[in-house]
């Protein structure tokens, strides 16, 4: 059976038909706009503390590492025509334990980053004032920049969200400009000798230089409007993968040789900026931040609260996450959470090891999908004619296994936690006995 023609579950809990007017090329946008966020802001400086000049490389072996990966999933998302993700994946395979705790990682991640970036943001904003970096009014603004967004969301302004949703359109264009300005000025940024600085890590800032590169994953929701998912899906994430990595050694590359001390630098890419065009440069990539970091937060905190909420309803939480306020016909509650733990996490922790917890998660959610991926072609009775067919997601596999290794205690510790509280909640949940 051709696998473009299996409807699979996915197809089956939607009533409605999808339109499927989605190519290629429309499906790898959604990928690069997916990806390109916060974290290239602030990671070339933890990069060349780690490689020195052989950061660039750094990007460009993360960026073919992901390569088996996205294939996997692009192979186990054209098995669904309905539209679906790494929760349906794992739990169509595994059962709903399995899919639990996937969609419970990927809450981790969003958290996590949210925090991250949110940190990173404020961070940036020194540029402006140094107060705003450091101390007590960190904390304020932190405090304010997540109170201001539970509460926009727990009114239900999606109007709002889609007009941030819409500006993060404008995250790309300071980068472009740097690229171009940072070629002109380092023509040979290309050129320079790739060598690694004492005590450096060349694997852990790969690990960490992942956290670039997620949000790929985003470029799999609309499987069920793409006009040939088994064909379009992997090239559509293998062209925005080369994108985003072309792109990214670019950055890297000027920024090294732009910024000497970009190894020290708290908001590298707002740093290189200023050395290429003055105040100017320095303003238009922290506005850059604002806007990627604002948009991405933003709308985390409007629809990552809907999966605890729907958890809640079906059973798999505790059914106090699944209420809706009566006056804003939102659920209110999941949303406090959210906004809670993305600040106590962004007041706590450092941009690195915020990074790594969402990358450790992130690669356990991907684990999940790519393991999927064999059980999922037995159950569909589909053959597999070639050997790399076969060898995909073992590679898969074995790299995010890899990449698991390099991340460091403290952040290994948060995430187990994360993972453990989210065990705990999943045994109280009333609807644990309704899936066994």
């Amino acid at each position: 059976m051709d696998a473009s023609q299996i409807d699979g579950p996915a197809a089956e809990r939607s009533a409605e038909p999808l339109v499927r007017s989605l190519g290629a090329w429309g499906l790898a946008l959604l990928v690069v706009n997916g990806v390109i966020g916060a974290g290239i802001f602030g990671l070339p400086g933890k990069a060349a503390a780690e490689a020195g000049t052989a950061s660039p490389l750094v990007f460009l072996v993360c960026g073919a590492l992901l390569v088996p990966v996205v294939l996997s999933f692009a192979q186990v998302s054209s098995l669904f025509r309905g539209s679906g993700g790494p929760m349906l994946y794992a739990k169509e395979a595994f059962g709903p334990a399995t899919g639990f705790l996937t969609g419970w990682a990927f809450y981790v991640t969003r958290v996590s980053a949210s925090a991250a970036n949110l940190g990173l943001m404020v961070t940036s904003l020194g540029f402006v004032s140094s107060a705003l970096a450091d101390g007590v009014i960190r904390q304020v603004v932190l405090f304010g920049l997540c109170a201001a967004m539970v509460v926009i969301n727990c009114v239900g302004t999606r109007r709002a969200i889609r007009a941030v949703g819409a500006l993060t359109l404008l995250k790309a264009v300071p980068l472009l400009a740097l690229v171009a300005v940072g070629l002109w000025q380092q023509p040979g940024c290309l050129l320079v000798d790739p060598v690694l600085p004492e005590g450096g890590d060349f694997g852990a800032a790969v690990v960490l230089v992942v956290y670039a590169y997620v949000g790929w994953e985003t470029g799999l929701v609309p499987a069920g409007e793409a006009q040939n998912p088994s064909r379009d899906m992997p090239r559509a994430l293998v062209l925005g993968l080369l994108g985003i990595t072309a792109l990214y050694v670019l950055i890297q590359a000027v920024s090294v040789a732009s910024l000497p001390g970009l190894a020290q630098s708290a908001s590298p890419l707002v740093d290189v900026g200023q050395a290429l065009l003055g105040t100017v440069g320095g303003l238009l990539l922290m506005v850059g931040v604002v806007v990627s970091v604002g948009g991405n937060v933003l709308s985390a905190t409007f629809s990552m609260p809907r999966l605890t909420f729907a958890m809640g309803r079906d059973g798999l939480l505790p059914a106090w996450f699944g209420k809706v306020d009566a006056r804003f016909g939102t659920p209110v509650r999941s949303i406090v959470v959210y906004g809670a733990l993305v600040f106590l996490l962004a007041s706590m922790g450092t941009f690195r090891w915020l990074a790594e917890v969402s990358v450790l998660s992130r690669l356990l959610l991907y684990l999940a999908g790519v393991l999927a991926l064999p059980k999922l072609r037995r159950r569909f009775d589909l053959p597999v004619r070639s050997p790399v067919v076969v060898a995909l997601p073992i590679v898969a596999a074995v790299i995010c296994v890899l990449g698991m290794t390099q991340v460091g205690l403290r952040a290994a510790a948060l995430t187990g936690g994360f993972l453990l509280v989210g065990a705990l909640l999943y045994a109280a949940g009333p609807g644990r006995a309704r899936t066994r």
